[in-house]
């Protein structure tokens, strides 16, 4: 079979000054009391493998941190000392505005901690910047040790996400107040949306209760005693939040519910009002079509005997509608 032919790629010439730019090091680190914290927000492979050479990291970990879908798991490596995790957390994405799983890499070793998200987690970001600038801050976290240092980056992590369901909660308040005023459908398109961003927001926390579980269990021996129960609370942290999407979810099951009620009472209701004026219309096109017809009839071709049909008319129209609402259907 023959062979195709090869498709010839240009590749752009770099000047000095753009190699040079590419090979700054964008690692962000910080020393303390024996402990180091680097942080880099989606590490290339040079700088991933950069840094398992450093440390001393399996090359299946490296592959974890440079894949583009990784499922939350912890990996313990006894032998080198180290920890390797990845976990998820929500971060709202602008391009199709929904949210969407921020993935954070991490190794936790005895005297050292390096955060390897995939995109920008602000709470990272935030609590590097203020170790930064804050030296007696640094000092602080720094000298209990790398699992203090990572409880502190998972706390803010998830402080952060219980803003979200608040946002969550206000739609669906906002959805309850505005569905007996708006158009049906602008509450089905915000039904759909809320109901989205749970469903989305149930998928990157439900993996997620599982691992904590077990990194509450690894993490130990990275923990002086007093501290082991910290960790916990991290676990009661992602529970609260699993809880809350359930409490969520029936909500808005029962707002879509309540909404297709309103919907089939507001059709019911303009049903019902066509019904009455078919029934009111109906004798008197009746009416109409018996004197229409080119007969003689008592009176025919004078006016007093076009006004008393329409006056009998007027008094059978009269009389159905307060018929109606004798019987309440008006």
């Amino acid at each position: 079979m023959p062979s195709l032919p090869r498709i010839k790629r240009t590749r752009p010439r770099s000047t000095v000054g753009e190699a040079a730019a590419r090979a700054e090091p964008r690692l962000a680190e910080l020393q303390a009391g024996g402990l180091t914290w680097i942080h880099l927000d989606a590490p290339t492979v040079d700088e991933a493998n950069m840094l398992a050479d450093r440390f001393g990291w399996h090359p299946l970990d490296i592959e974890d941190v440079l894949s583009k879908r990784q499922r939350p798991k912890i990996d313990e490596y006894a032998d080198d000392g180290y920890l390797f995790a990845v976990l998820h957390f929500p971060v709202y994405d602008k391009a199709i505005q929904r949210l969407n799983a921020g993935e954070l890499d991490l190794f936790l070793g005895p005297d050292y901690l390096v955060t390897l998200p995939a995109v920008e987690l602000l709470p990272v970001t935030r609590l590097f910047r203020r170790c930064e600038e804050d030296e007696e801050l640094r000092d602080r976290l720094f000298s209990k040790g790398s699992g203090r240092l990572l409880y502190e980056v998972l706390d803010d992590l998830f402080d952060y996400c219980f803003p979200i369901l608040d946002k969550i909660a206000h739609k669906l308040d906002s959805i309850e107040d505005a569905m007996f005023e708006e158009r049906a459908e602008d509450v089905v398109r915000d039904i759909s949306n809320v109901k989205q961003e749970i469903i989305s927001y149930r998928k990157i926390i439900k993996p997620e209760r599982s691992t904590l579980r077990l990194l509450e269990r690894r993490v130990e021996r990275f923990l002086p005693e007093e501290l082991e129960l910290y960790f916990d609370d991290i676990v009661d942290s992602a529970e609260r939040i699993w809880d809350l999407l359930d409490n969520y979810k029936e909500v808005v099951d029962g707002l879509e519910d309540t909404n297709e009620s309103v919907i089939s009472h507001r059709q019911n209701d303009v049903l019902r009002i066509l019904t009455v004026f078919s029934v009111v219309l109906l004798p008197l096109t009746l009416i109409t079509g018996i004197f229409g017809m080119n007969v003689h009839f008592p009176g025919f071709g004078t006016a007093a005997a076009f006004w008393a049909v329409v006056g009998f008319m007027a008094a059978t129209g009269i009389g159905l509608v307060a018929f109606f609402r004798f019987k309440r259907w008006l």
